[in-house]
């Protein structure tokens, strides 16, 4: 569905498009809800994690391209039904491409951006795959149409350029030489405005030219992306169009500039308290869109009349490059796609949001006049005044001879410019076309060299740079790596390729790869290390993250469908390989967490960024070591419920054995300052050593922070009743690995710190309320420390945090010891019990951090802010909020509460006299029983209620085990690698392990059942024996 909102040339205000395009595959794996919607031009986004939180945003046009297609014969797809909703690549030209090419001929600059998140359909939307041509080469179809339509009025020429921008540095995708250092360089002129030094513009006059310097541009960006390491979704891409339009019968030059610009993906960091980073945020990759962005937010700022000094448009070479586009000389129309899947929430809304700020941007779009035409004019002028000179001179007799000889230069220079001008298009037209002739020739080459042998086939993050690169695998054998030496070698570039990287065997038309020593190579998720045979489709990883799919012989191929193999495919086949399925066993559920998909998702897509920093770690000498762990996997709030999973990045020095912890934020960051350092060590040569790096600016160390290890939950429900608690607890790591052993108690006590006895057990915990309650937790000592055993030089700290304490409360360090012992006290108080305190009491766990010391970072210090704390050094909780306000009826209700504490104190009197007499009169009674039965010679029976608290403490120890024995059984998994027999053996064990937890659990209840029962039968005795 599209809506049309104003004609596009009525204003020059930037024109805003959004379209939503159809889920992929790893969002149906992951059995992703759509949380966006549409209603003619206004589009709703939902929270997936409250569905009561909705954002709507209106704009010019909106497309739905999400559901209610069909795909015909042809491949090309299209509406279910005539009239439905989905908006196809040929209404989105004939809304957005229509304008553009109108305004162009009218002879206004225009400009087209595309704008969303990687992998959100930009490139679909702007060059299109197969059939389904994108607004680019259906634009340059219907130029040329144009052009041929009206060359009978008009003499058209139009010239192409195409450029990327990565890291602020300019590339020339067309250029014939090699790259230049440091990029173009980007100028300004008074006239032009900025513009590329030295860019290559490529006469054209065939749709199909432009489509074939299309081709070798990308080709340029595939290839220049590998050997740089250049993420291409963090590059912008430019196409120039140069339409120049002469009219001559009205002496007229109209030019106008079509920009079409790619932007980079818009990734939005989620949110995190951890995000901090000593490194500037936004390196030189992350400028140019960063000050995009600042430009379109002081545009919108000056559109609805704010005052702005200064619009950064200096501040990088696309603001630069597009100053026209934005609030200058140009019409804009900007295309922000997104991704409808609850997984990708933050970056959907983020998009949202920006394409909403830049349609409040108003240019000032003027015709062009070209000054070719009018220098043309003016050397003709000035050639009859000069011919009209020399004839004056002439007839007047006054031969002033090298005067005329001067003259003449004139007229002849005038005369040579006049004809350069006039046939510079036509050479360069004839340039070109010398170049398209043999680029059609290589390309004829390379499509019969498909038909005859095997090749390896590049697959790129950007769906356009897939299938770029073809590298044919013909008889015999073909050393691939960085070499190309020898006339048998296949010169590939890329992280982590050695000179001889691997050897293909092509004989009897079976293909086989062998690794070579030190080389990493992987194929369909595995890593191998003997000749292995390819299979026609197999996916191959050669180094750190050098992609390809291997096509095999055309006998093999078949009418299989190679579209499913994209980058995702490839990196979820190694995230499964690492025993990380993506909602495999989810798929469909609508109760599966999105947040839980979304861990898996940005697991999956870091994987390759990881690989990379540690391939660029190795080349580099730095011997830090990098690895992706899941935050929270295993662990739980003080409530036992499972707390938000992120991914974090765990970087580990490999001599000193120093661990840092960085945030998935953190790490995307220091991934692309890494890539800075690791291209400035390549372009001052290799032999140099990157050690003069300050160590403040290098992005593979950080000063050392202490390291969560995991935590342990010691249930607090005994404290109700006041039962001690003496508990083993198993420190269970954020994958649930057992990192210690934690020997702690909790001990009710007296306000003097004395412990309380099995007489002071309750049955009802409300007997607490209002009373005075004291506890000890009691930290004795930890076993075990996995921490320790890989480093000595480490240290420990417990941290924790009780009910309503603000600031969490840490053990002292203590280094160098496996079993270290703790010996640490704290004594917690409640003056007046709450009820509160009781349900936090009954329902919680003190959550119990291990903390991990390094030599040369600070220890973790208790703050003591905003607590309180007795003179004997006890920690006073459950303090009731202090009243400030004083209400207009204060008199009457303070008169009020007076009466009700005289009332309240008579009260306590009168029950503390009963009381009183009620213990006379048991004590009386008891001395009479004893003194006429004499029993066995025994003193006072025991109280029932003493004997109920003594089974109920027998019961809670029992239940300990219990719950430990269930833990167990909640993290017994079988291994990803366990074959049918390994199986066996897991199921063996499971079956072991829950036949001890239910006899344990059977025999803790019948321990209750026959305490209980032996009470309640010796009350009746004891009823019948005093009745």
């Amino acid at each position: 569905m599209r809506a049309k909102v104003a004609d596009m040339h009525g204003k020059d205000c930037v024109k805003v498009a959004v379209r939503v395009r159809p889920f992929n595959k790893r969002e149906r794996d992951a059995g992703s809800r759509c949380i966006v919607s549409m209603a003619s031009s206004s589009i709703t986004i939902q929270d997936p994690r409250n569905a009561q939180n909705r954002r709507s945003f209106c704009f010019d046009y909106a497309y739905w391209s999400h559901s209610g297609f069909t795909r015909n014969r042809s491949g090309l797809y299209l509406p279910e039904e005539p009239g439905g909703r989905y908006a196809d690549q040929g209404s989105v030209f004939q809304d957005l491409g229509e304008g553009i090419l109108e305004n162009a001929l009218q002879g206004y600059n225009a400009t087209l951006l595309a704008y969303g998140q990687t992998g959100s359909g930009k490139s679909y939307s702007m060059v299109g795959n197969g059939p389904n041509k994108g607004l680019v080469p259906t634009l340059c179809d219907r130029l040329f149409q144009a052009i041929r339509e009206n060359q009978d009025t008009r003499q058209c020429q139009v010239f192409f350029s195409m450029l990327e921008i990565y890291n602020e540095q300019v590339v020339d995708l067309l250029s014939r030489g090699s790259r230049t250092p440091g990029g173009l360089r980007v100028r300004e002129e008074q006239q032009r405005g900025f513009y590329v030094e030295g860019l290559r513009t490529v006469p054209c006059d065939s749709a199909p030219q432009v489509e074939q310097l299309m081709e070798q541009g990308t080709r340029t960006r595939t290839t220049a992306a590998t050997h740089m390491n250049a993420n291409s979704s963090r590059s912008h891409m430019l196409i120039i169009l140069q339409l120049k339009q002469i009219f001559s019968k009205e002496s007229i030059t109209k030019q106008s500039n079509i920009n079409l610009v790619d932007l980079a993906g818009s990734e939005r960091q989620r949110a995190s308290g951890s995000e901090a980073d000593r490194l500037k945020e936004g390196t030189a990759i992350n400028l140019s869109l960063t000050t995009l962005g600042n430009v379109i937010s002081s545009l919108a700022d000056v559109a609805v009349g704010k005052k702005i000094v200064h619009i950064p448009y200096r501040d990088s070479v696309l603001t630069k490059l597009l100053q026209s586009a934005l609030g200058g000389n140009s019409r804009t129309v900007m295309i922000a796609t997104l991704s409808p899947a609850d997984i990708c929430y933050e970056e959907s809304l983020s998009t949202l949001r920006y394409a909403e700020r830049a349609k409040r941007i108003q240019n000032r779009a003027v015709v062009n006049e070209s000054p070719t035409e009018r220098l043309v004019k003016e050397l003709k002028a000035e050639n009859a005044r000069l011919l009209q000179r020399l004839s004056r001179l002439g007839q007047e007799g006054r031969r002033a001879d090298d005067e005329t000889k001067e003259l003449r230069q004139l007229l002849t220079h005038n005369e040579l410019q006049i004809r350069a001008i006039q046939t510079l298009w036509e050479q360069h037209l004839q340039e070109a076309l010398k170049d398209w002739e043999q680029q059609y020739a290589n390309i004829t080459q390379e499509r019969r060299m498909m038909q005859m042998h095997p090749y390896i086939l590049n697959i790129n993050e950007d769906a356009q740079l897939s299938g770029v690169v073809k590298l044919f695998i013909q008889e015999g054998e073909w050393d691939i790596g960085l070499s190309d030496s020898s006339p048998r070698s296949i010169s590939i570039k890329g992280l982590g390729i050695q000179e001889r990287h691997a050897v293909f065997r092509n004989e009897q038309r079976r293909v086989s790869l062998t690794p070579l020593t030190g080389s990493k190579v992987i194929i369909n998720g595995n890593p191998i290390s003997q000749t292995t045979e390819l299979q026609h489709l197999d996916r191959l990883i050669l180094g750190s993250n050098c992609t390809y799919l291997f096509i095999g012989y055309p006998s093999e191929r078949g009418g299989d469908d190679w579209s499913r193999y994209d980058y995702d495919y490839f990196q979820s086949e190694l995230a499964a390989a690492e025993g990380i399925h993506l909602g495999e066993s989810n798929a469909g559920s609508s109760q599966t967490d999105p947040s839980l998909l979304a861990v898996f998702y940005d697991y999956v897509k870091l994987m390759p960024m990881v690989a990379e920093a540690n391939q660029m770690s190795q080349e580099l000498n730095k011997g830090v070591e990098f690895k992706l762990e899941i935050k929270n996997l295993a662990l739980s709030d003080s409530k036992g419920h499972d707390l938000e999973k992120e991914i974090v990045v765990r970087v580990t020095s490999l001599e000193s054995k120093q661990v840092w912890m960085w945030s998935k934020a953190k790490f995307v960051n220091r991934k692309f300052l890494m890539e800075e350092v690791y291209q400035q060590h390549h372009a001052d040569g290799e032999g140099l050593s990157t050690a003069a790096l300050p160590r403040e600016k290098d992005p593979f160390w950080d000063p050392l922070e202490p390291v969560l290890l995991g935590s342990a939950h010691l249930w607090l429900q005994s404290l109700a009743f006041r039962i001690a608690l003496e508990e083993q607890l198993e420190v269970l790591g954020s994958e649930g690995t057992e990192e210690a052993i934690l020997q702690a108690q909790l001990v009710p006590c007296t306000s003097t710190g004395l412990p309380m006895g099995e007489d002071d057990i309750l049955i009802d915990p409300s007997e607490l309320l209002g009373r005075r309650m004291d506890f000890q937790l009691v930290l004795e000592q930890c076993c075990g420390l996995r921490w320790i055993k890989v480093a000595r030089n480490r240290g420990v700290q417990i941290g924790f945090r009780l009910f309503d304490c603000s600031q969490p409360l840490y053990t002292p360090a203590v280094w160098h010891n496996v079993n270290p012992l703790l010996d640490h006290r704290v004594h917690f108080a409640s003056l007046h019990t709450s009820q509160h305190l009781l349900d936090y009491l009954q329902s919680s766990a003190v959550v119990l951090e291990l903390w991990g010391l390094q030599e040369g970072c600070t220890d973790l210090m208790s703050s003591l802010e905003g607590v309180r704390m007795t003179t004997e050094g006890i920690f006073i909780i459950d303090e009731a909020a202090p009243t400030d306000s004083v209400p207009v009826d204060s008199v009457e209700l303070s008169c009020s509460v007076r009466a009700l504490q005289q009332d309240l104190e008579e009260l306590k009197g009168a029950n503390a006299s009963l009381r009183k007499e009620n213990h006379t009169l048991r004590e009386q009674l008891n001395t009479a029983r004893n003194g006429g039965e004499c029993v066995r010679g025994r003193s006072v029976r025991p109280s029932c209620d003493a004997e109920f608290a003594r089974a109920l403490k027998v019961f809670y120890h029992s239940m300990t085990s219990v719950r430990g024995q269930l833990q167990r059984l909640r993290r017994h998994r079988p291994s990803e690698e366990s074959d049918l027999l390994g199986l066996r053996l897991f199921m063996d064990e499971q079956s072991r392990l829950l036949k001890d937890f239910s006899e344990q659990l059977e025999q803790s209840v019948s321990s209750l059942k026959q305490d209980v029962a032996a009470i309640v039968r010796r009350k009746r005795e004891r009823s019948g024996i005093w009745s």
